[in-house]
């Protein structure tokens, strides 16, 4: 998985790639099996460093779903990818890596994930076909690319080196998780040659709260509630069944990083999370079911009686907000504050005040506008010979093995038709 040191100044091959995280190496792959002489450069000293971490280090490599469904978890520029997730849905990606000595297993959500539960596997299996195929994989930043009479002639290193390619491939991620490599060079590089770059935030990242609330229930996990995330004006832009977890500084997930992707304008917007705690009782059975409750614990503390509907570390703050003391006599509870607690239970607010820093979103929103890349065969329209793939476009999905599936389809298109482009003389722009 370690790359080599840079190959020798000036040598030229028919497809460089820039980027060994998930698209660059399918790009460097499908580019190699087409044909092509492929050199893959990669600033870390070993390939594929955020997928190491992807899956909590079991690597969700894609969704066990039809090419439509996969679009469907896409909420920004979805029709762009309509071509390439066409060309190579999930089950390409599952016979890709089969294929490669990677037994996979689906488990719930059609998460698809390998029999081993480690990512180490699909990158070992990824760099090994990388090898076979003979591309040569080079240790190095790049700095520039480099263009003669409006088209790519190949790119500058940051040791002031060059190397020379017919066609460039730039698959450098976003700028989330700097420390695996995604540091946002590659939306500087596209910038220099014409695109325009959507000015990237942060997706798929855990919020933060106004207020504490949250901090008092930490590590609290709840599964099968329903959230409804709303905007200043009370309209709900997502709603969603799924896991949710308490943290220090607010709300994280399954489900609210899914939700995350739809909260962009935290500049002139402020959004509310609001949590449906028992989303399978309407409010009629859930008040029959607190009445039962009640009724068999006449005598007790609320306090107490509360802890077979709701987690314990809830119920102080469910009280709080209902305004009914924890050591209230269940027979002392009024019809109003009843309700009120029966409102909160169906509505729980969590006020946002935004999302974590950018370093720890799982994807970057935003990137090179996807009015400028040609989505059949991911060419740049403003430089011709190079092809763009992965989180550097302006693309991103849901949780659950969808970006890295944008990743293998971007990465094979861009790869195949860099390799086959390059070898018919073909220029696009």
């Amino acid at each position: 998985m370690t790359a080599s040191n840079r190959a020798p100044s000036g040598q030229r091959v028919h497809v460089l790639v820039i980027g060994g995280g998930a698209a660059g190496m399918q790009a460097a792959y499908q580019a190699s099996c087409a044909g092509a002489r492929v050199t893959l450069v990669e600033r870390n000293e070993k390939v594929g460093r955020k997928l190491y971490i992807t899956g909590k280090g079991r690597c969700n490599l894609t969704n066990n779903c039809s090419a439509d469904e996969a679009l469907q978890n896409v909420p920004r520029n979805g029709k762009f990818l309509y071509s390439a997730l066409r060309g190579f849905p999930p089950e390409r990606t599952m016979a890709l890596f089969t294929d490669l000595g990677v037994p996979l297993k689906t488990e719930r959500g059609n998460r698809v994930f390998p029999v081993s539960d480690r990512a180490a596997d699909v990158i070992d299996a990824l760099y090994y076909a990388l090898r076979r195929h003979r591309v040569e994989l080079v240790h190095g930043r790049v700095t520039a690319l480099l263009t003669q009479a409006g088209r790519i002639s190949g790119v500058k290193l940051e040791d002031g080196g060059t190397l020379r390619a017919d066609r460039v491939v730039l698959a450098t991620g976003g700028c989330s998780y700097p420390a695996t490599g995604s540091t946002g060079d590659g939306y500087r590089l596209c910038a220099e040659v014409g695109h325009t770059v959507v000015s990237p935030k942060p997706s798929l990242i855990p919020l933060v709260e106004e207020g504490e609330d949250c901090a008092k229930m930490q590590g609290l996990s709840l599964r099968n509630i329903e959230i409804k995330v709303r905007n200043w004006k009370n309209k709900v832009i997502y709603q969603a069944f799924g896991e949710l977890l308490f943290t220090h500084f607010g709300l994280s997930g399954p489900v609210i990083l899914s939700a995350s992707a739809h909260m962009r304008e935290f500049e002139r917007e402020h959004y509310t999370v609001s949590v449906d705690l028992k989303p399978a009782l309407d409010e009629k059975k859930l008040d029959e079911r607190i009445l039962r409750d009640f009724g068999d614990n006449p005598n007790r503390e609320i306090g107490n009686v509360l802890g077979a509907l709701l987690p314990r570390l809830m119920i102080p703050v469910v009280l709080s907000r209902t305004g009914i003391p924890a050591d209230t006599r269940v027979h002392d509870v009024s019809r109003a504050q009843r309700r009120a607690l029966l409102e909160t239970v169906k509505r729980f607010d969590v006020s946002i005040r935004g999302p974590r820093p950018v370093e720890e979103a799982i994807i970057t929103s935003g990137g090179v506008k996807v009015g400028e890349v040609n989505p059949s065969t991911m060419a740049s329209k403003r430089c011709s010979g190079l092809y763009l793939a992965g989180e550097v476009l302006d693309v991103d999905a849901y949780t659950g093995g969808f970006n890295l599936q944008i990743a293998w389809a971007t990465g094979y298109v861009a790869g195949l038709h860099a390799a086959t482009d390059a070898a018919e003389g073909k220029d696009e722009a």
